[in-house]
C-alpha cells in the first residue's frame, strides 16, 4: 500500500525554458530546464510503468517518433512509448505537430528527412491551453516553442529524432523510418464525462488519463487499486496526510486515500494504467458550502489507442 508525495528529477534540454514558474522553483542556474518527471521519492523502489512530467519549451523540440512496444522489444528495449499532451499554457500562435500532411512513400519519406523537408510535411497545429493530444507509438510529431504542458506516457526515453534544426545532436534515421507510420493522423474522440467534476480524457491500452473539478471544501474519496497519479494543476488539496499545491504530484498504489480540496477548488490531472477506466474508484464523500462539484472540463476526447487527436473545446483538427 502506497501513497507518496513525488520528487522531481530535473531534465537539462537546449529548447528549454529558465523560467519554470509558476510551476516550479527548481533551479536552472545550469541551464534550460526542459523537462521536470515525476518520481517516487525512494529511489530503490520499485520503477513505475508510467511517467509523468512537466515539459517547458522556449523553442521547438526535434521532429520525432517513438516506437511501440513490438519495434521496442526487437531492438532490445523494455517497451515502447505513448503519450498524451495536456497543454498548461501556449503562447499566441504556438503549435505543435501531430501527423503528417500527407502520405509518403518509402522513397519520399527518406528524401523529405534526408533534405529537411520532413519539418514543413508534418500537420502543424495552433494550441491552447486545456488542449489534449494523444500521441500513440509510431505517430510522426513535434512540440513547438512556448508551451508548457503535462505528459503522461510508458515510462520509456526511446526517441528516434528525424530533423533537429541543426542542433548537434544524433538523428536515428533508419531506427525512426522501421518505428514511423508516415503518414496523417486519424481523428480523435470526444471526453467523457463520468460523473460532475470528473471527465476521462484519454483511454489507451497503456493508460488512462482524467481531468478533476472539485469545489472548494468538497471531500472525495480515491480508490487507487492499481498505479495512479494526480497532478496538480489549480487549486490545492490535501490528498491522505499532504497538503498539495500546483505543480505538486502524488503517487499511489494499492491503496485509497482522501482528497479534501482548498479554498480555491482544485483541478487536476489524474493518471493510471490502462485500458479500463476505474469508474468506481472516485466519490464525492461530502461537500462544505457546496453541494455538488462540477465539472469545467474542456470537451477532449475518449479514443483508442490507434486514434490520433481532436482539439479541445469543439475546435477541431482537420486530419
Amino acid at each position: 500500500m502506497t501513497i507518496e508525495h513525488a520528487v522531481v528529477e530535473i531534465k537539462r534540454k537546449p529548447w528549454g525554458s529558465n523560467d519554470l514558474l509558476p510551476w516550479s522553483d527548481a533551479a536552472t542556474n545550469d541551464g534550460p530546464v526542459g523537462e521536470l518527471w515525476f518520481q517516487r521519492p525512494d529511489v530503490a523502489a520499485t520503477e513505475t510503468v508510467l511517467l509523468f512530467k512537466l515539459v517547458f519549451t522556449t523553442e521547438p523540440l526535434s521532429i520525432q517518433v517513438h516506437p511501440d512496444d513490438a519495434f521496442a522489444r526487437s531492438i532490445g528495449l523494455a517497451n515502447g512509448k505513448t503519450e498524451a499532451w495536456y497543454i498548461l499554457s501556449a503562447a499566441p500562435g504556438a503549435r505543435v505537430a501531430v501527423g503528417l500532411q500527407y502520405p509518403l512513400s518509402s522513397v519520399e519519406f527518406r528524401t523529405a528527412i534526408a533534405d529537411g523537408s520532413i519539418a514543413s510535411i508534418v500537420r502543424w497545429n495552433q494550441v491552447r491551453k486545456g488542449d489534449v493530444i494523444f500521441v500513440p507509438a509510431g505517430t510522426i510529431h513535434a512540440i513547438g516553442a512556448d508551451i508548457v504542458l503535462a505528459e503522461i506516457q510508458q515510462r520509456s526515453d526511446a526517441t528516434f529524432r528525424l530533423f533537429d534544426y541543426g542542433r548537434q545532436r544524433d538523428l536515428h534515421i533508419e531506427k525512426a523510418i522501421a518505428a514511423a507510420n508516415p503518414g496523417p493522423a486519424e481523428g480523435q474522440s470526444p471526453s467523457e464525462k463520468l460523473i460532475e467534476g470528473r471527465t476521462v480524457l484519454s483511454v489507451n491500452h497503456h493508460f488512462v488519463l482524467e481531468q478533476l473539478d472539485f469545489l472548494p471544501g468538497s471531500v472525495w474519496t480515491l480508490d487507487a487499486p492499481i498505479e495512479t497519479w494526480i497532478l496538480i494543476i489549480e487549486g490545492g488539496a490535501r490528498i491522505g496526510s499532504t497538503k498539495m499545491s500546483l505543480g505538486n504530484a502524488v503517487f499511489l498504489n494499492a491503496d485509497h486515500a482522501e482528497i479534501e480540496v482548498g479554498p480555491n477548488g482544485l483541478k487536476a490531472l489524474l493518471a493510471y494504467s490502462g485500458p479500463n477506466v476505474n469508474s468506481g474508484g472516485l466519490n464525492e464523500a461530502s461537500t462544505t458550502g457546496a453541494n455538488t462539484a462540477r465539472s469545467r472540463a474542456p470537451a477532449v476526447q475518449t479514443a483508442p489507442e490507434h486514434t490520433l487527436p481532436k482539439i479541445s473545446e469543439a475546435r477541431t483538427w482537420s486530419l
